[in-house]
């Protein structure tokens, strides 16, 4: 069966790959249309497999919530190259990923992968297709999901980070106000907690140890390094801490005043989740 330069051009419009490859797909596939689709998407994951040995740094992280703001998720997609986070075919695969994301609501990266975006296709298959057709390693590098009674999103520098902030209190003007500069208080200073209560052991027993150990060197006594070292624990608290962090827009009040001024004494923080390249 021929291949006709209709045939070529109605491939590249339905996969976005290169003519060229179009065409070679057709004649190998002896002119059958749905067969030529598979044997690109075959040459796709070759393609994802011969650059996985290369770095994907870049890329692009997009934070969503529902309509009634009680549960949202973030998702980052890395790619090599700046210059492939701007493309907007990239762009639109990220924002898609994101809805699918957040109308499956999947436990972990893994499931989403599994999950069929608006065309049909799983997020993995996605993924696959655009580095066949871009031409650059491109994974899902990252997905959270929050729940709370608001939850609240903020994309940070041309979606260069994702933030989910969310609120002990029901959504409104006032809350997702709070929420939305809370978010851009994780995204700026990156604590690793909300409060020193919910920081991982193995970290606190790691800075204790440090505390101790610069305590020692200061040549104090053996009975008081520990009540010394637990003064810079606290220190450490209060910058990584988000509760605890210094506001970024007002610093004379901790974050947890701001929060419990603007939306009263009960208010806080339930949880963060933050994805992203920078």
């Amino acid at each position: 069966m021929s291949v006709t330069a209709q045939d070529v051009k109605k491939l590249r419009e339905v996969t976005g790959v290169g003519m060229m490859d179009c065409k070679k797909a057709l004649v190998e596939a002896k002119g059958d249309f749905e067969k030529a689709i598979e044997i690109l998407r075959k040459k796709g994951q070759k393609v994802a497999a011969k650059r996985a040995d290369k770095e994907a740094n870049e890329g692009m992280a997009v934070a969503i919530t529902s309509e009634d703001y009680s549960k949202g998720v973030v998702v980052l997609v890395n790619s090599e190259t700046d210059f492939v986070a701007k493309n907007e075919d990239f762009q639109k695969a990220v924002h898609a990923i994101a809805k699918a994301a957040l109308q499956a609501f999947p436990a972990s990266k893994d499931e989403l992968l599994a999950v069929p975006v608006s065309t049909g296709e799983t997020v993995s298959k996605l993924l696959e297709e655009l580095t066949a057709r871009i031409g650059e390693k491109i994974v899902l590098g990252g997905y959270e999901r929050l729940t709370a009674p608001t939850v609240v999103a903020y994309n940070h520098l041309n979606y260069k980070i994702g933030v989910l902030v969310g609120l002990n209190v029901t959504p409104s003007d006032g809350t997702i106000e709070v929420g939305r500069d809370v978010a851009m208080q994780v995204a700026a200073m990156r604590p690793i907690a909300v409060d020193k209560d919910d920081v991982p052991a193995n970290i606190l027993e790691k800075e204790m140890e440090i505390a101790r150990e610069q305590v020692r060197q200061m040549g104090k006594p053996e009975h008081l390094i520990d009540r010394i070292a637990q003064g810079k624990l606290n220190k450490f608290f209060q910058e990584n801490t988000l509760l605890n962090q210094e506001f970024v827009k007002d610093s004379s009040q901790k974050v947890r005043d701001y929060v419990r001024t603007k939306l009263g004494n009960e208010a806080t923080v339930s949880g963060f989740v933050r994805l992203g390249i920078a």
